[in-house]
């Protein structure tokens, strides 16, 4: 694979490679704040599968397109897998390409540096996962269209947060829709550094740039080593994650609210 075969691919995302072997992946929805839906669902699965499969990466910066790494769509968006309006066949899609997102993500062998420009509402799994996150002062992260939106918290977040925060918060994280700003995060040990949004990409390069120039093979067994306790959580609870959330948007189908 080399990034002339995927570059120019993806609808959601620009990719481009400096002469050190920096891979730059900056998500985005024409032109501007990547929208969440099943389009960036589907792509950014095959993306981390293409850079897997490069061994020219030497190391990737993930990122987001103006003031917001990752947000939800307006309704009725989302909402309608909440309300049990997609059928089973569409879930079975959506099972398949959520265990390839998070597992491709995984895959890559080069160390990943999340730069977050801006709040992530949706998916903030993709930031974290990340080897080093750096976040914009305006950055937080939230879980909004999970349980808050009415969805089993299933893709992966109920694995990654409570691993992050702690089983308790981490709960309560998921249960409550809370945003977590920044700061709060980088005192948490979620965030490595907070910056202006202004110093946030040149920072990551300068990271990149130091981790590029180490020997390759010490970079990618370094990137297996810390992936692996990862890899095994999801292998246990991802799919059973998202199983169970389609059991229960199909059931919203047939319920109403007490009134």
């Amino acid at each position: 694979m080399q990034i002339s075969d995927y570059m120019n691919r993806f609808k959601t995302a620009v990719v481009t490679r400096d002469a050190a072997g920096v891979l730059t992946v900056r998500m985005h929805s024409r032109g501007g704040p990547l929208i969440w839906g099943a389009l960036p669902h589907g792509e950014l699965a095959e993306l981390f599968a293409a850079i897997a499969a490069d061994r020219e990466n030497r190391v990737v910066v993930l990122t987001g397109t103006g003031d917001a790494f990752t947000t939800l769509p307006p309704e009725p968006g989302l909402g309608g897998l909440a309300r049990g309006e997609y059928p089973a066949e569409v879930w079975d899609r959506i099972i398949w390409e959520g265990n390839r997102l998070l597992n491709h993500l995984l895959d890559i062998e080069a160390p990943m540096i999340a730069a977050v420009n801006g709040p992530s509402t949706v998916h903030s799994e993709l930031a974290v996962l990340c080897d080093i996150v750096l976040a914009a002062d305006t950055a937080f992260f939230q879980d909004a269209p999970h349980f808050p939106g009415g969805l089993v918290p299933g893709d992966g977040m109920q694995v990654i947060w409570p691993l992050l925060l702690g089983p308790n918060r981490g709960r309560y994280f998921l249960l409550t829709g809370q945003k977590i700003g920044a700061e709060e995060a980088q005192a948490l040990g979620v965030v490595g550094e907070v910056l202006p949004r202004e110093q946030l990409l040149p920072r990551a390069y300068v990271l990149a740039a130091e981790l590029a120039a180490r020997n390759p093979v010490l970079l990618r067994n370094t990137r297996h080593v810390l992936t692996r306790p990862l890899k095994r959580a999801l292998a246990h609870d991802l799919h059973a994650g998202l199983a169970l959330e389609a059991i229960a948007s199909l059931s919203a189908a047939n319920w109403s609210p007490p009134k």
